[in-house]
């Protein structure tokens, strides 16, 4: 700060601004602020920013991962939740924020709020299917138990186990089931298990309690540690309203533990008694059907007769058959022969020589006849052909050449010439004879003079 003469009092801008600061965190050290969630977002630093806003303002909030981490929920854009920080302002831009060190929902708990969004999450994923989840067996001979060695759960199941079925082999791995690193000790005691022991069956389970009492029992990883089991999982958390995400993730939930120790082991007197009442319908049942076997025995050996009676009547059917079997072998054959006859006499008369023959007939008279029809019409063709030797003849030049006539040609460009008027006096032209030719020179023309009638 400078003093500009008599005149007020001049800030720089880090001055003013820190000078705020210690104004705003003096004044405002811890509030409460009710508000709704907007512009949530999570960086990789782990870190959550966001706004805090009304109907008429909004401030900016963050509260860094070391507070973050002890959150039952994550908050969402649009959730009313009650607030507790202090004021900071933020120098490099000039903001004031909250700096929050606790968040709560409003209307429904945080740890209520954190389960339904863990709920949400887990069966996105199909942790909770029906189809993933296996059967239980009928009667396990090896069950391990995870619980707390010293609560009324497993008093209540090895007391029912005792009652119902002693000869059942049930190993306690003792763990925490409630505080911080219960459910990391439950997740340990379900891979230990999976990894280097058999069992038929596990077994999850504590008393009833509050909700922060079972909080262990709602946590992701000891959900998905679940699903991942070889062995079939039962929980039986709390008492029958309790409801818990690992209920949810297990293959059967029970409602107490007591409860699921019934579940497992049907009671041994039942069994027995059972037993004997399949005994006694098996020993019946046989019995019966022994005596329908002696029943069946007996009728059958009244039914035998002496061998040797049975084949004598073999032997004589045998004669009977073969008898008929000859005689019908000769009819049949007499049928075949009378056929074969039948079918030569067919085959005489369709024979094909005989076919041959007539075809061979038929193809020289039609040749005979070919032959002379060819032959008059190369005669006719002959003297035809004469004929117009004899008109062609007449017709031809030469024949006209013969009886004195002659064909004069221009010379040089051999124009046949028709006319005198054709040809001047003194040019050269080609008379052609009826043998030879002569050429010759015009001496003189005549237009006027034409040949007599």
């Amino acid at each position: 700060m400078s003093q500009n003469g008599n005149g007020p009092p001049v800030y720089t801008v880090s001055r003013l601004t820190g000078e705020i600061r210690d104004l705003l965190e003096e004044r405002f050290e811890f509030i409460w602020v009710e508000g709704e969630v907007s512009n949530f977002r999570t960086p990789a630093s782990g870190h959550y920013y966001l706004d805090l806003k009304d109907e008429a303002a909004r401030i900016r909030a963050v509260m860094f991962r070391t507070q973050a981490r002890y959150l039952r929920f994550l908050p969402e854009n649009g959730m009313k939740v009650l607030a507790r920080g202090r004021i900071s302002v933020y120098a490099p831009r000039g903001e004031y924020q909250v700096i929050l060190d606790y968040l709560e929902p409003l209307g429904v708990g945080a740890l209520a709020l954190a389960f339904e969004q863990l709920k949400r999450k887990l069966a996105a994923q199909g942790v909770f299917d029906e189809v993933a989840k296996r059967p239980l067996p009928y009667l396990p001979r090896r069950v391990w138990v995870i619980t707390s060695p010293t609560g009324a759960a497993i008093r209540d199941f090895l007391k029912v186990i005792q009652r119902r079925f002693a000869n059942i082999w049930v190993t306690v791995v003792p763990v925490r089931v409630q505080g911080e690193g219960a459910a990391e000790e439950m997740v340990e005691a379900l891979d230990l298990i999976n990894r280097h022991f058999d069992g038929d069956v596990i077994v999850l389970t504590r008393g009833g309690g509050s909700l922060e009492d079972l909080w262990a029992f709602n946590q992701e990883e000891l959900a998905l540690a679940i699903r991942r089991s070889r062995i079939p999982v039962v929980s039986a958390v709390g008492h029958e309203i309790d409801v818990t995400i690992s209920d949810l993730a297990a293959d059967f939930r029970a409602p107490t533990p007591s409860a699921a120790a019934e579940l497992l082991v049907q009671e041994k007197a039942a069994l027995v008694a059972a037993l004997r009442e399949k005994a006694e319908r098996l020993q019946t049942a046989v019995t019966q059907r022994l005596a329908d076997f002696a029943r069946d025995l007996r009728h059958l050996r009244k039914g035998i007769r002496d061998p040797r009676k049975r084949l004598s009547d073999s032997w004589l059917r045998l004669d009977e058959m073969r008898a008929r079997l000859e005689r019908r072998m000769e009819g049949v054959l007499r049928e075949a022969d009378r056929r074969l006859a039948m079918e030569r006499r067919a085959l005489l008369v369709q024979s094909p020589v005989r076919s041959i023959i007539l075809m061979t007939e038929r193809l020289v008279h039609a040749q005979g006849m070919l032959t002379g029809a060819g032959r008059r019409i190369v005669m006719d063709r002959t003297m035809a052909l004469k004929r117009l030797e004899e008109m062609l003849k007449g017709l031809s030049p030469l024949a006209v050449l013969k009886r004195g006539y002659s064909v004069t040609r221009k010379l040089p460009e051999g124009r046949v010439l028709t006319t005198a008027a054709g040809v001047e006096p003194g040019r050269r032209v080609h008379v052609l004879l009826a043998q030879g030719a002569l050429e010759c020179r015009v001496e003189g023309v005549n237009e006027d003079e034409s040949p007599g009638p």
